[in-house]
């Protein structure tokens, strides 16, 4: 009786318990699991990313202001140049020619100019005679010598050659007229002359050669480009384009970094010293240039190549920071606003408020709101107030960044039929 007793119990306990870890262990599957990281504390540095190209500070196109073949080039590429060294010659004879024409043409005018003032000379001494005349016959009127025809005939003499003298004059002050002319002209002959040498402006470095011996340049409404001199390649800058969602937050004097492909894991610092106003429009898509300084003593960044460019708007030394993955956790299943939108940092006076979760002493996802600060795009500040959730928040604690889903039961399957 009492091992009949003794069996029962047993069983009875072996059922309890297999009942237990089976409600158990079916609740611990029907719930989901959670990953968890932790809050830091630490230094948070926000930052601007952008490409660019590196281009000298100064950079001159030099082209030629006259048409003409190409007889010799001086220079080549990276040959160093001084400030009006000369560095190419366009065919001069043409211009040659023009200068000896437009001599020739002022010497027939200024002998034109001799001609018109003997004429001058001429005009005065008839207009003397004419008048000599005409005052002799007054005279000789008044007495009565002769007849008023005769003192009028004298009297029209005078008046013709008075006229024909300021003829004179005038045709004078036009010879000197045309002689101006022919030496401006001989001027302008020279100058183009002179421009068939095309010279450096600045000192510096050749950078481009777009010309060859032998081939023609043509100048009319734009000038065209034969060589792209650089000033000085130990100064240069790296021209970015910043959307503009964040150059609002660049300002000048802000420190940078960039990065070339040519130089991988070698990072050259610089300084934003300009922020374009001039927006540029591609596909609907805004962004401005901001310029950032790139010393090159070593002269190893050539202009053209391509940096990967962050530029630092917000430095922090000791912040509380959570994992973005953490503020953009939602738990399975619940009803909540979208998460906020995370930018490297916040204008001052407009700090977003985000969501962190963790669990509460049942084990339950509990949200606890809490505002932002800075972020560098993997960690964001969180903003210390006096508000009860965050009091709950302090280094090393732990929140939620994501769940895996619970397994799902398999049915059971179906007692098979008979007919």
């Amino acid at each position: 009786m009492r091992r009949l007793l003794f069996i029962l119990l047993a069983t009875a306990l072996l059922a309890a318990a297999g009942y237990g870890g089976y409600r158990y262990l079916g609740n611990d599957a029907d719930s989901p699991r959670y990953k968890f990281a932790k809050i830091e504390s630490g230094a948070l540095t926000a930052q601007v990313s952008a490409s660019g190209t590196l281009n000298p500070v100064v950079s001159v196109q030099v082209g030629s202001q006259v048409s003409g073949q190409i007889k010799e080039i001086l220079v080549d590429f990276n040959s160093p140049v001084k400030a009006g060294q000369l560095i190419a010659r366009i065919d001069p004879e043409t211009f040659q020619l023009r200068v000896r024409q437009a001599e020739a043409d002022l010497d027939a005018a200024r002998a034109a100019l001799a001609v018109q003032r003997a004429e001058v000379a001429r005009s005065a001494a008839s207009l003397a005679d004419a008048l000599r005349d005409y005052e002799r016959k007054k005279l000789l009127l008044e007495k009565s010598f002769i007849s008023a025809a005769e003192r009028d005939k004298a009297q029209t003499a005078y008046a013709i050659a008075q006229a024909a003298a300021q003829v004179s004059a005038a045709q004078v002050r036009n010879s000197e007229a045309v002689v101006k002319q022919r030496e401006s002209q001989l001027a302008q002959s020279k100058v183009d002359l002179e421009r068939t040498a095309i010279r450096s402006p600045v000192d510096g470095i050749v950078v481009k050669r777009s010309v060859d011996t032998g081939q023609t340049v043509a100048a009319s409404l734009q000038a065209p480009e034969l060589f792209v001199i650089a000033k000085n390649l130990t100064d240069m800058q790296v021209e970015t384009s910043i959307d503009e969602a964040d150059v609002g937050r660049i300002q000048l004097g802000q420190k940078a970094s960039f990065t070339v492909d040519a130089f991988p894991g070698r990072a050259f610092e610089g300084a934003v010293v300009q922020v374009r106003k001039a927006a540029q429009v591609v596909s609907n898509v805004v962004t401005y240039t901001v310029i950032i300084s790139a010393a090159n003593p070593e002269l190893a960044l050539l202009p053209g190549m391509t940096a990967n460019a962050r530029i630092v708007v917000a430095r922090k030394d000791k912040v509380l920071k959570a994992p973005n993955t953490a503020l953009r956790f939602r738990p399975p299943g619940s009803v909540d606003e979208k998460p906020a939108e995370l930018k490297p940092t916040r204008a001052a006076g407009a700090s977003p408020s985000g969501r962190l979760w963790i669990l509460d002493e049942n084990g339950k996802p509990k949200a606890l709101s809490v505002r932002l600060g800075i972020s560098d795009g993997k960690m964001t500040e969180i903003v210390a107030d006096d508000t009860k959730e965050l009091k709950e928040l302090n280094e090393g604690s732990m929140v939620i960044i994501g769940s895996t889903a619970p397994a799902k039961t398999s049915a059971a399957p179906a007692a098979p039929r008979f007919p």
